[in-house]
């Protein structure tokens, strides 16, 4: 009679773990967003983290006082924004300028299209743009889908700032955080745990600096290449290429699309060059700068990088491209203290 209840009783508690795990993997699907935002301003945490550490160990002013570390982290913020409207200073003016021009241009460059694709016998020579116009979706519609649109812009700048300012918030609480961390695990394990996530961090802000410098790689040969073809503004549209390639996938194609329009002012021939110049970079860029340096600055090797740049776009997108080479260097680090010293 016992040996029944006892096993009715593990049969119940069985279906109510999976009554749970169900629930709970339901509950992190709902919350994945948040997770992704999360864990994104983790890794930009941890990126940060050792330059922070390395303001708070130099001595500044008079007195040589070092910098608390609030202070640090908002130098670190304010030089990083600084950059940054350094070089929409430098980018933005001209490139409007030059999109102004083209758009005033642009009817003729409709007419040669047009032309080009009647040659082809691609469109009808009774076509007209205006005729595209009336097969335009009707008012309501066009205004509803220009709503949705204004809403993710909206969605996407929050996300953003969100992303912007939570690493900031735990960079400054990282000492609470790293004790709240470790006093999840058993007492003896904790030293363990600490030297785990010390190599998470080296890894993660070395994959931040080879960012940096891939952007640095890109943005150089970029210019190089422009002022050599002869296109105008090569050294903005070399900063536009460095910015871009910090946006894996998408980032390098929408760096290219303003040097093929100024290579287009030229002539075609010269744009035609201008992609073709792009490509060839960015076929050297994914199979040789992005493993080697990644490789040499995360110590990831080339193959994992490839394959975790594989296996994040099919999951993620752009962001999963992106998350890829720190995601592959935490699993790294996790492998080699829990596998491959276990093993030894």
């Amino acid at each position: 009679m016992s040996t029944a209840k006892e096993q009715r009783r593990l049969i119940l508690y069985g279906i109510a773990m999976a009554i749970v795990a169900v629930l709970i993997v339901l509950l992190l699907f709902m919350l994945r967003r948040v997770l992704l935002v999360l864990y994104v301003s983790t890794l930009l945490a941890i990126g940060f983290s050792p330059a922070v550490h390395w303001l708070e160990r130099q001595r500044f002013f008079a007195n040589r006082k070092r910098l608390p570390r609030w202070a640090a982290i908002l130098v670190l913020y304010v030089g990083a924004l600084g950059i940054f409207a350094l070089l929409l200073s430098l980018i933005l003016p001209p490139l409007f300028g030059q999109l102004n021009e083209l758009r005033t241009r642009m009817p003729t460059y409709l007419d040669l299209l047009q032309n080009e694709l009647v040659r082809f016998g691609v469109m009808d020579p009774s076509f007209t743009w205006g005729d595209l116009v009336k097969r335009v979706q009707t008012p309501g519609v066009a205004l509803s889908n220009i709503l949705g649109a204004v809403q993710s812009v909206l969605g996407a700048i929050g996300t953003v700032i969100t992303v912007l300012l939570l690493p900031f918030y735990f960079l400054v609480e990282a000492s609470t955080l790293q004790i709240a961390f470790l006093h999840l695990f058993a007492k003896e394990r904790r030293p363990r745990i600490a030297r785990i996530t010390a190599g998470v961090t080296l890894k993660v802000g070395a994959w931040l600096s080879g960012q940096l410098l891939l952007g640095a790689v890109i943005g150089t040969t970029a210019a190089i290449g422009l002022w050599i073809i002869g296109v105008p503004y090569f050294y903005v549209l070399g900063l536009v290429a460095a910015v871009g390639e910090m946006i894996p996938v998408v980032g390098p194609i929408m760096a290219a699309v303003p040097a093929i329009f100024m290579g287009w002012t030229v002539s075609g021939n010269t744009a035609l060059i201008v992609a073709a110049y792009f490509a060839v970079q960015q076929f050297f860029e994914n199979n040789l700068l992005v493993p080697r340096i990644m490789e040499r600055q995360v110590g990831v090797s080339a193959v994992t990088v490839l394959v975790a740049l594989l296996i994040g776009s099919e999951l993620l997108g752009i962001v999963g491209a992106l998350l890829a080479v720190p995601s592959a260097a935490i699993v790294q680090v996790l492998i080699q203290e829990f596998v491959i010293s276990d093993d030894a």
